[in-house]
This record gives C-alpha cells, sequence and structure tokens, in this order.
C-alpha cells in the first residue's frame, strides 16, 4: 500500500493546527487562563498587586510565541508538501527534530503544569508521530 499521500496529509494537518494554534496564542488567548492561576497559587488580585505589569508584558510575549508558532505550522505544512512527500534526504530526520521541539515540547510542559488542554496536544503529537510512521512504511 502506498502511504505516501496520507504521510504528507497527516502532517500538512499538523502543521495547519498548529497555525492555528499560533493564531489564537498571538490574537484571542488572554494573558493568563484560569489553569495559569491554579498553577502558580495566586488570584488575579494578588498577581495584580505583586506584578502589575506582568500582564501587558504576557501579552506581547504572547504576540511574538504565537507567531513562531503560527511559523512552525507554516513551514511545516511547507515541508509536508515539498520534502517530506519528495522523500527528500534527511527530511525525516528535520520532520522529527521539529516534532520534538514543538508539540512535543508543548504536550511535555502542559502535562508539567497539567493544563486542560495536554490531551488534545497528545492527540495532535499522535498525528505527527503516525505521519512519519507512515513515511516510514511507505516505499
Amino acid at each position: 500500500m502506498n502511504f505516501k499521500p496520507y504521510s504528507s496529509t497527516l502532517l500538512t494537518v499538523c502543521g495547519i493546527i498548529l497555525m492555528g494554534i499560533g493564531l489564537y496564542f498571538a490574537l484571542i488567548r488572554p494573558e493568563l487562563l484560569p489553569e495559569d492561576f491554579r498553577y502558580m497559587v495566586l488570584s488575579p488580585e494578588q498577581l495584580q498587586v505583586t506584578a502589575p505589569g506582568l500582564l501587558n508584558w504576557l501579552d506581547k510575549v504572547f504576540w511574538v510565541m504565537g507567531c513562531y508558532v503560527f511559523t512552525t505550522g507554516l513551514l511545516t505544512s511547507y515541508l509536508a508538501q515539498t520534502a517530506f512527500r519528495d522523500r527528500r534526504r534527511g527530511i525525516l530526520s528535520v520532520v522529527g527534530l521539529a516534532g520534538v521541539f514543538s508539540i512535543g515540547l508543548m504536550v511535555f510542559i502542559n502535562f508539567l503544569i497539567d493544563s486542560d488542554f495536554k490531551w488534545p496536544l497528545v492527540i495532535i503529537a499522535a498525528f505527527w508521530l503516525t505521519a512519519m510512521g507512515l513515511f516510514l512504511r511507505q516505499k
């Protein structure tokens, strides 16, 4: 069976999901979520007293971070439709390292902080791993 279109399509979907996560962080995500306050064991009022400029600073941090996540997704989608689909030399290593340091690290940290988003992120990581597995199975 030829897994070629499936592996590149699935990796493209992973890239598109990352682009969506990036847009969420850059444009929609509030500076801190309820889970962030739970992790820090602080109320919003306590945080405002102890670090009044933090929320303004975090807003800018998430713009930058969101744009980087978006770019990772964009590049992943492009690579999936070009070098990954064409089985260029070294692409599996590039995609594997990109997966580890993008969605893999995001999953790890979200488990560390007991995030409400940890399981949806695991699903995205599973898609990424499945795309790589299909790549290895194709002839």
